[in-house]
């Protein structure tokens, strides 16, 4: 099932690897390691596995789950999707058979938008920008669309409709082969976001592998933002987020790092969401920025896969759109 997020800038989780390692000092206080050690005590299946002790711990060792790749197949009110709140997409030990079957998921099911974050830039850069790669995902979606599951919702392109999803198809094509119709999705993805995290201007770096990254919207996490990036470049970039860091240990954050990329956003007109002072709790400091929130996201592209999502408006992808009731 879906987990319903309280984060503020995404509206569900969906987690089809979990587990990670710690790589630089944004990760120093990980809240997916602490949970995945509580939630080993309780039982939870998909945290058994031990990572590293080094750079990861108990029951956050990398583990790819099979069944919960299909979660968003039976998902019908569209939404926004944070994939991986509990993992890193960009992980080495997380294999292409296992990308593919998952980017294949998000390609049947255009009427949610996905946000995929990693601290791995480079190598989703160089699995997502792989011609080979799009032809694997084309089979895991074939696969899918020929399963018998699957079967009953399946259409032709030609009736502008495509393996159960709410909309139009006429976007993928197909390629005849001795097994069959190979569907293709467009590339990239039109209702995937792929983002990196950077947390301070040391990894400034990971915005330039992200711009190298074939995506219909780039964001950046600057959270936690724990000094200022005036090195970042942000062209090429769709929507930024900012934020500080909560917790017991949390290291302090000067609004005056968040005022200068705020800036920066309106003057390039980007999208930009401050997500927290942060402090003990994450809500002890609270969201406001010289009075006001921000809640700005991107718009979504007016040409979508499938059907767009009805919360969204299809306009330009830096367009801006604030958050619905705000």
């Amino acid at each position: 099932m879906s987990t319903a997020s309280r984060i503020e800038w995404t509206q569900a989780t969906w987690n089809p690897t979990t587990g990670c390692d710690r790589i630089s000092p944004g990760c120093d206080h990980c809240y997916a390691l602490t949970l995945a050690k509580r939630l080993k005590a309780m039982g939870s299946a998909k945290y058994q596995q031990d990572g590293d002790p080094r750079t990861s711990g108990p029951g956050f060792g990398v583990t790819v789950h099979q069944a919960a790749m299909l979660e968003p197949l039976r998902w019908r009110t569209p939404r926004k999707v944070f994939v991986n709140s509990m993992s890193d997409l960009g992980h080495a030990r997380v294999g292409r058979a296992a990308q593919a079957r998952i980017w294949a998921v998000m390609a049947l099911t255009g009427r949610h938008q996905f946000q995929v974050l990693t601290k791995r830039p480079k190598r989703l850069a160089a699995v997502l920008g792989d011609p080979r790669f799009q032809r694997e995902v084309a089979e895991q979606a074939t696969d899918l669309i020929a399963s018998r599951f699957w079967r009953r919702w399946q259409l032709d392109l030609g009736g502008q409709r495509l393996a159960g999803d709410s909309g139009a198809g006429t976007r993928w094509s197909t390629e005849h082969t001795a097994d069959g119709p190979l569907w293709v999705p467009p590339w990239p993805l039109p209702n995937v976001w792929v983002g990196t995290s950077i947390e301070s201007d040391n990894y400034c770096w990971r915005a330039d592998a992200l711009r190298a990254t074939p995506a219909t919207i780039r964001f950046l996490s600057l959270e936690p933002l724990l000094g200022p990036v005036p090195s970042l470049d942000l062209s090429g970039i769709d929507w930024v987020i900012a934020g500080g860091e909560s917790g017991p240990q949390h290291r302090p954050l000067d609004l005056a790092w968040v005022r200068d990329i705020r800036d920066r956003c309106i003057d390039l007109h980007i999208a930009f969401f401050f997500k927290q002072v942060g402090g003990p709790t994450p809500k002890a400091g609270g969201r406001l920025l010289d009075g006001r929130t921000w809640d700005e996201f991107p718009l979504a592209n007016s040409a979508q896969a499938s059907s767009p999502p009805t919360d969204l408006p299809t306009e330009h992808p830096r367009a801006v759109q604030p958050l619905p009731g705000r």
